[in-house]
């Protein structure tokens, strides 16, 4: 199947520069056996641009996106801010292992008042907070008026694992699908979301794929397909046995530091969340659009002081 940057938005362009360089292990800590052992599964990162009128969901159109954007990449070299990695327990279960924190500036720094360099780095910390809070809502820039945005769906509440969890469009590979070391994953990305939200294939533009990554609690071998949603069609649950609704969110709210928390699950686990859409994303696709966000240098200062607690049905 053809994979190709040509065409693309110029929006776009920094994530598909990231697919090309990133490295398994700057998405999580958690890669396949090397045994070859694990389920081979593919998710499609569907990313779109929302229409003039709000953003399409499984109900309807939500809310247009107001405000100006102001958006500025940042630098190449700009240093980590403590970003999450894609650690997952489950599709879409718990993020495991250690979460990263912000990097506060180092207490009794130099200050320019007199006797006040120890008082200034003890609020060091307080003060990077605040300015994550109060920062400016960015965005991506705008393409067209609903801006760009990405396409999740929702597991139907009365499933037996993973119930009523966000999550990419995507599962197990078929024999159909073809060889899990070529093309199959990119095909299984595709009829899955086709067979979970109704999509139609045919206007999307496959533009990378990133490392493959591991669920141990579910034995999954996950490849992340990028796609560009070059011609939009309706979406919607296919089976509400199963999804319970298909949705799109905008990237400016992905960025927007106020939908941003950490969720911590009653194990210890920890790993990035967001508020969005009217859910919280958390777990494997939480930590994939992270790294995602981070390495496009869409990433922008939030408090990672804020948790979100799951329970022990998560």
């Amino acid at each position: 199947m053809p994979v190709s940057e040509q065409g693309l938005p110029d929006w776009l362009l920094p994530v598909a520069r990231a697919a090309r360089t990133i490295e398994p292990r700057q998405l999580s800590r958690f890669l396949p056996p090397e045994n070859g052992s694990g389920r081979q599964s593919a998710v499609l990162v569907l990313f779109g641009e929302g229409p003039p009128t709000g953003r399409a969901t499984a109900r309807g159109r939500g809310p247009a996106p107001t405000g100006e954007p102001a958006w500025a990449p940042a630098p190449a070299d700009a240093p980590d801010q403590g970003a999450a990695t894609a650690e997952a327990g489950a599709a879409g279960g718990p993020a495991h292992g250690a979460y990263a924190g912000a990097r506060h500036p180092e207490a009794g720094g130099t200050s320019v008042r007199d006797g006040d360099s120890a008082r200034d780095g003890a609020r060091e910390p307080e003060r990077a907070r605040e300015a994550a809070v109060s920062a400016p809502v960015p965005s991506p820039p705008f393409v067209g008026p609903g801006g760009p945005e990405l396409l999740l769906m929702e597991r139907a509440g009365t499933l037996r694992s993973h119930a009523g969890q966000p999550s990419f469009p995507g599962g197990a590979l078929d024999p159909e699908d073809g060889d899990p070391a070529g093309d199959g994953p990119l095909r299984a990305a595709l009829r899955e979301a086709e067979e979970e939200t109704g999509l139609d294939p045919s206007g999307v533009q496959l533009f990378g794929v990133l490392p493959r990554l591991y669920i141990p609690v579910s034995e999954f071998v996950v490849t992340p397909v990028l796609g560009w949603w070059r011609r939009p069609s309706p979406v919607a649950p296919v089976d509400p046995a199963e999804t319970a609704r298909v949705f799109t969110v905008p990237v400016a709210e992905l960025t927007d530091p106020a939908n941003r928390a950490v969720a911590v699950h009653p194990s210890g686990h920890r790993g990035p969340a967001f508020l969005v859409g009217g859910a919280l994303v958390w777990g494997f696709t939480a930590g994939v659009i992270d790294r995602i966000l981070h390495f496009a240098g869409w990433e922008r200062p939030w408090d990672r002081e804020r948790h979100v607690p799951l329970d022990w049905r998560a």
